[in-house]
């Protein structure tokens, strides 16, 4: 009980400090120009959502993007990079030291062990334990259809799918995921997003997302039921298989992307920006 008060205080305070954050730069983050960012030497510590932007060319704007985009959304997303020069330390220590020689020697381990099948299978487990996080963020944003979505996929997968290593829900009911999280729902409030921000051992965030991911990470159902380290091993575990699931990704990327820190920060920007608006 005392380490579980505890995981809930450090979430409090997180959320606290990036909630001082957002609104102390609030004012004066929009009207700052990025510097040109020299080449850095890697991407892989970052989400396989956002590496999948990356390798499909979203990291530039484009004439079909910008028409597509209010100006206003344009600006927002590559003018929100005021902590440039600690976020660029922080994207080569995530890259140089925890993925280099921690977590791609793992993952790596990870795949020659388990065939893709029972990756897939270990990925499908954990993202439907997510659907606390997606029922009650589509709600929040008055998604009712998508929040049902969500518990009918969550009954069919728990049961039908073997408590969720198979995703029946979409391959034989063809019911998609409703992904929603408290980031977009801040977005959706009209929260502004502040500046875009590198942590270690945490995929891209601004500082909204970053109160977002706190609180969706307090949505976690099975941290109030298991042991911490039995919580710290499953998370260990995700990790690892998510990248497990994408080293041959996040290869070509690094080897085919001359500016690796800006492709990252300008497709994650984007991909949000697009979620939001939808």
């Amino acid at each position: 009980m005392k380490v579980r008060i505890a995981q809930i205080r450090s979430i409090l305070f997180l959320i606290f400090v990036l909630g001082i954050l957002l609104f102390h730069t609030k004012a004066g983050h929009a009207s700052k120009q990025n510097n040109v960012s020299q080449p850095l030497p890697g991407i892989e510590a970052y989400s396989s959502d956002t590496m999948a932007a990356v390798s499909n060319g979203e990291n530039f704007v484009n004439p079909v993007y910008a028409m597509a985009t209010t100006q206003a959304a344009v600006s927002e997303d590559f003018e929100s990079d005021p902590w440039e020069g600690f976020n660029e330390i922080m994207f080569n220590f995530n890259r140089e030291v925890l993925d280099r020689y921690i977590l791609k020697p793992a993952a790596s381990a990870w795949d020659f062990i388990l065939p893709d099948p029972v990756q897939r299978g270990v990925h499908n487990l954990f993202d439907n334990l997510a659907v606390v996080r997606r029922v009650v963020n589509n709600a929040l944003q008055l998604k009712f259809v998508g929040a049902g979505k969500e518990v009918a996929r969550f009954a069919i997968n728990s049961t039908v799918g073997i408590v969720g290593l198979l995703d029946v829900a979409r391959d034989g009911f063809g019911i998609e995921q409703s992904d929603e999280d408290m980031g977009q729902t801040f977005g959706r409030w009209g929260a502004p997003p502040g500046p875009y921000l590198v942590l270690p051992f945490l995929p891209p965030l601004t500082v909204r997302d970053g109160i977002g991911y706190a609180i969706d990470s307090a949505m976690t159902p099975y941290i109030y039921f298991l042991p911490w380290y039995a919580t710290m091993g499953g998370g260990a575990v995700n990790i690892v298989n998510e990248r497990s699931l994408n080293l041959d990704r996040f290869e070509r990327v690094a080897e085919t992307t001359v500016d690796l820190y800006s492709a990252v920060r300008n497709a994650y920007l984007q991909r949000r920006a697009a979620a939001i608006r939808q």
